[in-house]
């Protein structure tokens, strides 16, 4: 069985969704026999290369409201993300993450994709590093198995450009306008950082269409 999920690295819901999915899984009888792919989708794919910004101010800034209630904001998802045993810091920036989704593409190449996911999010949300840097997202690359030498070559070559466009585009098809976006077997989806409970379910429900 395979588990498809469109999301994007600097969407904190996809972070606390990512968290719970996770749970749900490790619980799972036949987890074992259970593919999981992550695929590219970007939710501000029109900000610059290359340039990095204040969480705080872009909240601020999009939604109208004062520095604080920013921060109050971003506390709310920043909770949810705690009581799954998540680090969360406010303080991080945010960029373009095309090339974050291109690097994501090379670890899925080389199978490490899931641990990939794990360190970017961790170095993001937890430490607030700039991930947007090419050397920083190297160097995270790197600690999640893949060889610091490729990484700059793909990075500076393009590569994987063409597999992020093409799950942008499948995600179109869809109909996936938010992230996170579960699918289940190409068959049940689900929306959200939904409650473990119910991505137990979505989980029973899809192996038993396979039985």
């Amino acid at each position: 069985m395979r588990v498809d999920i469109w999301s994007d690295v600097i969407c904190p819901w996809c972070y606390v969704g990512k968290a719970r999915f996770e749970k749900a899984l490790g619980a799972f009888g036949h987890r074992d026999q259970v593919e999981v792919v992550y695929h590219s989708f970007e939710l501000d794919p029109g900000s610059p290369r290359g340039v990095s910004a204040s969480n705080l101010d872009m909240l601020s800034e999009k939604f109208g409201k004062s520095r604080a209630e920013a921060l109050e904001m971003d506390g709310h998802v920043g909770a949810l993300a705690r009581a799954e045993g998540l680090g969360f810091d406010s303080r991080r920036p945010v960029g373009n993450t095309f090339d974050i989704h291109r690097v994501l593409q090379f670890g899925l190449d080389r199978g490490v994709q899931r641990k990939l996911l794990g360190a970017v999010n961790e170095a993001y949300f937890a430490q607030a590093r700039n991930v947007f840097d090419h050397g920083v997202l190297t160097e995270v690359a790197a600690g999640a198995g893949l060889e610091a030498g490729e990484v700059g070559t793909v990075l500076e070559s393009g590569g994987y450009a063409a597999q992020v466009e093409q799950d942008e585009a499948q995600a179109r098809q869809i109909g996936i306008s938010g992230v996170p976006f579960f699918v289940f077997d190409m068959a049940l989806g689900a929306s959200g950082a939904q409650p473990a409970e119910l991505f137990s379910r979505a989980l029973d429900q899809a192996w038993e269409r396979t039985a």
